[in-house]
């Protein structure tokens, strides 16, 4: 137990440069302790003892402003950084090493049955108030930028932005720190494109009147 508990406090300390110690990571930081008691509550949750577990998981939420379903399923070494507005709903299921920002929500759109929260991948970042809303996956490697609106899977070492949210791929398949700034526009993007087609058009029918301006002078 003090072996994981310290894997923990190491993880959240080699992300986070803001991390002076052991000891002010175990009783300052919010993130810790939800992620803290929301093992605990699942435990009880597991047990069938749901009402323990969800006075649990809403205490924490009390204390810390973040809301973990006791029932979701998260690996080793979680890392919610600041966390105020933190929501992860009861089927999200999240991978090893994972960062997750303030004001996220992993949720459902209100429409499933059974499954209705997504699943994420091992080492994947969700920038601040990104919602991620479905039964669907996140793959291993990838971040959503901050803002985005995700509705749909994303694959492995890939980087969903804008609203709703589209994928810009990326190379290598480690992914390092979160840029929140240095990402295109992929709404400016499609008008781009569509501009660049629009003007290729163009100059497919001037040519084309062209030749036949040529032919009725023959």
């Amino acid at each position: 137990m003090f072996d994981r508990l310290k894997a923990e406090i190491d993880s959240i300390m080699e992300r986070d440069p803001a991390a002076r110690s052991r000891a002010e990571v175990y009783f300052l930081y919010s993130g810790f302790k939800a992620v803290r008691a929301y093992r605990r509550s699942h435990w009880f949750y597991r047990h069938n003892m749901k009402f323990i577990a969800r006075m649990i998981s809403q205490h924490a939420r009390h204390r810390t402003g973040i809301e973990i379903h006791p029932g979701a399923k998260i690996g080793k070494g979680l890392f919610i950084d600041h966390g105020m507005g933190v929501v992860i709903g009861e089927t999200t299921e999240i991978g090893d090493n994972c960062t997750i920002y303030q004001n996220v929500t992993l949720g459902g759109t209100g429409k499933e049955n059974g499954k209705r929260h997504p699943t994420l991948g091992n080492n994947v970042l969700i920038g601040s108030g990104a919602k991620v809303l479905g039964p669907f996956t996140i793959g291993d490697n990838a971040r959503i930028a901050a803002g985005a609106v995700v509705l749909e899977e994303v694959p492995a070492n890939a980087t969903a932005v804008g609203v709703p949210a589209r994928v810009v791929r990326v190379n290598g398949v480690k992914v390092g720190a979160l840029d929140q700034i240095h990402y295109g526009d992929p709404v400016a993007q499609e008008i781009c494109r569509m501009q660049y087609q629009l003007t290729k058009l163009q100059a497919q029918m001037e040519a084309l009147e062209q030749s036949l301006e040529a032919q009725k002078e023959q």
